[in-house]
């Protein structure tokens, strides 16, 4: 993000909201500078509406900016420093069965986000479900046919910070993915393998089947 939007969010982050004036004051900008960083944060979505602060002596109203939910997004997370204490605790305080629950208790958390599939769904119906999905946790994934079933791939993981010392993610998305398709896929590629992406083959059962 440009600095001087960046400061102003800092800013308002550290006062929970400030005037023109204010903001003009702690950055030295002019106000007309001030309004125009303002507009701009508005328009994608990270500063509210203005809401009018009367003044105690005489004078023009003044309004008063703070920032909206959307903007936290913009400031520092420790969320991986946080999953890869938590998973060494767990680690070091469970049995690796009950690990193994709570994964598949994870997964079926996850798996139950996604509407549920109609009786006369097809494997192509319930690969593009998955595929919404899973675009909506970062996977950025896809899918395409392949002799004998599918193929889907992931081309990025949101847990990509954990894999070198923890390899539960893959066990979750494993059994999420399974949970969602009906069936197991067989990964034939893996981040954690040091691939660039992740890669799932999913047999056509129905093809199998008249085959035999």
């Amino acid at each position: 993000m440009q600095a001087t939007r960046q400061r102003i969010m800092e800013i308002l982050r550290e006062r929970n909201s400030a005037t023109v004036d204010e903001l003009g004051a702690a950055l030295k900008l002019t106000p007309v500078t001030v309004r125009h960083h303002l507009d701009i944060l508005r328009s994608e979505g990270l500063v509210q509406a203005p809401q009018v602060k009367r003044r105690e002596s005489p004078g023009r109203p003044q309004h008063i900016y703070a920032l909206t939910e959307a903007a936290d997004e913009h400031f520092p997370k420790n969320y991986a420093g946080f999953s890869k204490l938590m998973l060494h605790e767990i680690r070091g305080r469970v049995e690796p069965k009950e690990l193994d629950s709570i994964l598949a208790g994870m997964a079926q958390r996850m798996s139950e986000q996604v509407p549920t599939a109609p009786p006369s769904e097809t494997m192509p119906q319930r690969l593009d479900r998955l595929i919404k999905f899973l675009n909506t946790k970062g996977y950025l994934a896809r899918w395409r046919r392949a002799d004998g079933g599918y193929v889907l791939q992931a081309l990025n993981c949101p847990y990509r910070d954990l894999l070198r010392e923890h390899p539960e993610p893959c066990v979750m998305d494993m059994s999420m993915i399974s949970r969602i398709l009906g069936q197991a896929p067989e990964r034939v590629e893996s981040m954690a393998a040091g691939s660039h992406l992740c890669t799932y083959l999913i047999k056509d059962k129905k093809a199998e089947a008249a085959i035999h």
